[in-house]
């Protein structure tokens, strides 16, 4: 399956916009997962992810747990676990990163190495699959400058805009993505009281392979962001299949290191 199931990591982490200085929510969060739309062989879905937040200094760290248990049309479960780790400067110029891919307990995929940004662009440096360096674009973002970029706009009122993202998801590089901004209003209704007192909207993103130029995504997000970077109400398409995420459990970190 060729959806890269840990991508997801990649929106939900971001710092807060607004009067104040900008500020990064650390939090814990859990996700339960269900079949939103199939489109192959998938008969059914379900699964859990797990995301953290931690305030490291003079960086953020991030944590994901995605589980998955996929049923195919001949009613054979498949189990899918990724862990994905990210270590990103708070300055967005270092990003050291680590994923593990595995079905029914084999692994399947491991991308592990760390990449830099300068004013002129920078450099992905990998020591899994295998030792490669990708080249990265001047304006690339990592992560955590991807989406604080994403939520300034959507404040700004913008409704569209494009950023190349690397993530450290994959051995390929980096991706082009495309950001639509539904709405963005103030509070709104929430179950969690730490939400419910800020601005909100839905924001899809769309990506697409750098190298093969196409206008097909290879993977889509659409989730409702909170302006502390929190996302809930999520759905994510991963081509053959789409799976909807709700956010079950979520805890507010410490302010500072």
């Amino acid at each position: 399956m060729k959806a890269r199931i840990v991508t997801i990591a990649a929106l939900l982490f971001s710092l807060m916009i607004g009067a104040a200085a900008a500020e990064i929510a650390a939090h814990r969060a859990l996700y339960e997962l269900s079949l939103a739309h199939a489109r192959g062989d998938i008969q059914a879905a379900t699964g859990t992810m797990a995301y953290e937040v931690t305030d490291a200094c003079e960086g953020w760290v991030v944590h994901q747990r995605l589980a998955m248990t996929l049923t195919n049309g001949d009613g054979q479960d498949i189990d899918m676990l990724s862990d994905y780790t990210t270590y990103e400067s708070k300055d967005g110029s270092e990003l050291r990163f680590r994923s593990r891919q595995t079905t029914d307990g084999a692994v399947t995929s491991e991308v592990v190495g760390e990449a830099r940004m300068g004013p002129n662009g920078g450099e992905a440096v990998y020591t899994l699959p295998e030792a490669t360096t990708k080249k990265l674009a001047p304006r690339t973002l990592f992560p955590n400058a991807h989406t604080e970029a994403l939520l300034k706009a959507a404040a700004a009122g913008k409704k569209f805009i494009e950023m190349p993202l690397f993530d450290g998801t994959g051995a390929d590089g980096a991706q082009d993505s495309s950001v639509a901004i539904a709405s963005w209003t103030g509070p709104a209704a929430s179950k969690w009281p730490e939400l419910a007192t800020l601005s909100s909207g839905r924001v899809h993103v769309a990506f697409f392979d750098q190298a093969a130029g196409t206008q097909q995504p290879e993977y889509e997000v659409t989730m409702r962001y909170w302006d502390n970077g929190v996302a809930d109400d999520l759905l994510m398409d991963f081509g053959d299949f789409s799976m909807r995420g709700k956010m079950s459990n979520f805890v507010l970190g410490k302010k500072g290191c």
